[in-house]
């Protein structure tokens, strides 16, 4: 069985779509997946990407894309009433159903991610709503498994573990060393899953075609 990580911040559209579509993608290969929320920004930040949503045609673009797409994915997708927001409180929310140590220790069940992945995007909610957040904890309390300080540094310690591994945005998932971003990714994912060939004649080589620009 193939082990899977997947890196998820619960503000990307195309984090919820390509979770959607997961299953889809590894029907008939057996895999295990591990999912582990992240902080978007800070691996934004350390990779120095100021992010689609910063630059304002490229943010009302991947709006339409994301609508578009889970129209013709047959996703429910509906914009929250802010975005971008701070999807901290989602992620420390989510990481309290975490063992805070040990075997999956930073790392969520699928039910947790996809309850807090409906929660932003289906309804057009406000995903910060108070009222909103509370009816949310409320649903997860049966998963709850560690304190908010302790959810705090497991978000910390998974996102400085996903940028070691070359995250640079979500979503994102590694398997046997290889990472892939994004939902257009996933054919290749299920590929790497199938041991394609190409992996091993390609995947290093392109890494190391020779820059052509200073900077």
């Amino acid at each position: 069985m193939r082990e899977i990580t997947c890196y998820l911040d619960f503000a990307s559209p195309y984090a919820w779509l390509a979770f959607a579509q997961l299953p889809q993608t590894l029907e008939g290969v057996h895999y295990h997946v591990s999912y582990r929320p992240v902080l978007l920004g800070a691996l934004l930040k350390q990779w120095g990407n100021p992010g689609p949503a910063a630059i304002a045609p490229k943010r009302a673009w991947l709006y339409r894309h994301v609508s578009w797409l889970g129209q013709l994915l047959g996703v429910e997708l509906q914009m929250p009433a802010r975005h971008p927001f701070s999807s901290l409180p989602l992620l420390r929310l989510a990481l309290q159903c975490s063992p805070a140590s040990g075997a999956g220790a930073g790392t969520i069940n699928r039910f947790v991610a996809e309850t807090v992945l409906r929660h932003v995007w289906q309804g057009g909610h406000d995903a910060l709503d108070p009222q909103r957040l509370a009816e949310l904890e409320q649903r997860l309390q049966p998963q709850l498994r560690c304190t908010l300080e302790e959810a705090k540094a497991l978000l910390r310690s998974n996102t400085e573990m996903a940028a070691e591994r070359g995250v640079f945005g979500v979503p994102a998932f590694e398997v046997d060393g290889h990472v892939f971003w994004g939902l257009d990714s996933l054919p290749m994912l299920r590929a790497c899953v199938q041991d394609d060939p190409w992996f091993t004649q390609h995947w290093q080589a392109l890494a190391s075609v020779e820059q052509g620009l200073e900077r």
